[in-house]
């Protein structure tokens, strides 16, 4: 059989196996040498909920869906070209999201009577229990042959199985005509003190490479051509990366040192992570008892002086809405990550989700508003942490980053910025003034107090969690009180004389607009592209800002004769906006299964309200 080599424009590849297989490394792996070599890609990391779930159950399938292109990747991709099930039960929770077309590769060695048992099968045929036929399927025997080829190698039996997701991965670098040179000079970096680890790796990888070479079921292999990326410098990115640089970004912008307080919570954990690394930026890190001390502790660190950061998910924001509530009323700067994650309560800890809104914007006591903004995408987590900084360090109020499990674990290629692109950040701070200081007078542009550092001599003043008049006396002035809580409300949302006015892709008018914020987007962008090349007239309204809202979203949504608002809840954001603006009917579509939105989900909902 001639080999042939088939150029295409873009691939899903999803790995998935028992949560002891590698498939997060694996998948990353291919990801990483597909960004290298300039493909676009976008990927989906989709862990289990439990810790260690039974061997071989379909609760501790662990998965990775990578999707690469030689043009513009927004999506992980709704279904994948290449299925690579290491045992029953990835086969069977991921069946259904093989294309009819798709390349399925099975480790052979694990599809025995147990495990097809603990999978559920009730038959020895599970291709034909799943009416999965017509696809191409490979049962590989990936154990044995991982088994033969490290046999040599001095390794105990269960360190030589743990090899075979490189197997694997070796298979699918044949299949798309992926080099093998970045994942060997990893293992090269990763095991430079234990070099024989490097070669075992290596070895089994290059023998997945040729077993793919010499079998008849791949006649044809893929080649994705690079992207016509921007020029620049790109590296791999994901979302609590980004968003851990970009605030390491804000604190030299401001010339002001960085404290992050936080306590572990998936999936936020990896900013706290990388922010612990970065001791040689001035990053001063505390892995606090709970996220209480972890909130309290960062507005003890702006009082201070230092940019402060807290970093949680949904239930950890719960614990920290008293404090939050503190850094509102003392006016004094901190940035509050929310890697958002499927609730209430624990919930699926591990599933992705938007459904935190409504805590974020209302979610305290008495009069608390405060400024929230969602990032987009995982190299927009970068952005978004940087203007998150901003606004609280010159405006001095908290501020709220939402965003979710999907973009804190998902990567992307991310163009390192040239920081002299980004502005300067100016806060209040203080160091003399004339007459008797007020704590609380504000200025006339941001409605921002000034910022008086502890120790500065003639600037001594009280803060705490008492009402306050603008000379800073514990005041219970009923007028008093009114003043204050309007002026905190004014100054947030005098924010919106600073942020973008909101912007529309696509038609600028017409029939149908689509509305959305935080993660969505790349489905939502894509959606709009298949509908735009139908004809259809739509245009998109992603907000980046909610709190406040862009100063032109009124005529915005004016603009079109149906609004759609698409978001991972239960319509927190289309309430948010009947609350806004009234006169405008807001259908939508909503989805709350721990998963993000697919494409074909998206059009069909648009379609149905042409």
């Amino acid at each position: 059989m001639q080999h042939k080599v088939i150029d295409v424009h873009e691939v899903a590849i999803r790995f998935v196996g028992d949560s002891g297989d590698g498939m997060q490394l694996t998948g990353t792996l291919f990801a990483d040498t597909s960004a290298l070599f300039g493909n676009d890609i976008s990927t989906f990391p989709d862990f289990p909920a439990e810790i260690r779930a039974p061997h071989g159950s379909l609760a501790g399938v662990s998965g990775f869906q990578v999707h690469i292109g030689s043009g513009r990747i927004t999506t992980p991709g709704d279904f994948c070209d290449v299925l690579v099930a290491m045992n029953p039960a990835a086969l069977k929770t991921n069946a259904k999201w093989a294309k009819p077309t798709a390349t399925v590769i099975l480790d052979a060695d694990t599809f025995d009577e147990v495990g097809l048992e603990r999978a559920g099968f009730k038959t020895a045929d599970p291709i034909t229990e799943l009416n999965m036929q017509d696809r191409n399927i490979i049962f590989a025997p990936i154990t044995s042959l991982t088994k033969e080829s490290l046999k040599d190698s001095g390794m105990d039996a269960k360190a030589i199985v743990r090899c075979k997701n490189m197997f694997a991965l070796g298979i699918c670098y044949y299949l798309f005509n992926r080099t093998l040179d970045y994942t060997e000079a990893y293992f090269d970096d990763k095991f430079k003190k234990k070099p024989s680890i490097a070669e075992v790796n290596k070895k089994v990888l290059r023998d997945g490479y040729h077993y793919a070479g010499n079998i008849h079921a791949i006649a044809n292999t893929y080649y994705v051509q690079p992207a016509p990326l921007p020029k620049g410098t790109y590296r791999n990115i994901n979302g609590n990366q980004a968003t851990a640089w970009g605030l390491i970004a804000a604190a030299e912008k401001a010339g002001l040192p960085l404290f992050c307080g936080s306590y572990p919570i998936t999936p936020a954990t990896g900013i706290l992570e990388e922010l612990s690394l970065r001791k040689d930026l001035g990053v001063k890190s505390l892995q606090c008892e709970d996220e209480i001390a972890g909130i309290c502790t960062a507005i003890g660190a702006a009082y201070a002086g230092n940019f402060a950061v807290t970093t949680t998910s949904g239930p950890g924001l719960s614990l920290k809405s008293e404090a939050l509530g503190l850094a509102m009323i003392t006016e004094l700067p901190l940035v509050v990550v929310n890697v958002q994650r499927s609730g209430p309560s624990t919930g699926i800890p591990t599933k992705t989700e938007q459904t935190d809104l409504y805590q974020a914007l209302y979610g305290r006591n008495g009069e608390c508003p405060i400024a929230t903004i969602a990032a987009r995408s995982p190299s927009h987590c970068f952005e978004s942490a940087f203007y998150a900084g901003k606004y609280a360090m010159e405006h001095m109020m908290p501020v709220i980053l939402l965003t979710e499990g999907f973009l804190g674990n998902g990567s992307e290629p991310w163009r390192i910025p040239n920081m002299s692109d980004y502005p300067d950040i100016h806060p209040p701070i203080i160091t003399q003034t004339e007459g008797a200081y007020q704590p609380f007078k504000r200025d006339e542009k941001r409605f921002a107090r000034q910022w008086a550092l502890p120790g500065t001599s003639g600037l001594e003043h009280r803060v705490g969690g008492l009402e306050k008049d603008t000379n800073g006396s514990v005041s219970s002035d009923p007028l008093v009180h009114e003043r204050m809580v309007k002026e905190r409300a004014a100054k947030v949302a005098k924010m919106a004389d600073f942020i973008p006015l909101q912007e529309v892709i696509g038609n600028q008018s017409g029939e149908v607009l689509i509305v959305g914020w935080g993660g969505t987007f790349g489905h939502l962008y894509s959606a709009l592209q298949h509908l735009l090349a139908e004809g259809k007239s739509a245009g998109l309204a992603h907000f980046d800002y909610i709190n406040p809202l862009p100063k032109n979203t009124e005529e915005v949504l004016a603009r079109f004769k149906k609004i759609i608002v698409c978001e991972l809840n239960s319509g927190h954001f289309a309430d948010y906006l009947r609350t806004k603006f009234t006169r405008f009917n807001y259908l939508q579509c909503n989805k709350v299964q721990g998963q993000p939105f697919t494409v074909v989900e998206v059009v069909t909902a648009v379609k149905a309200i042409f």
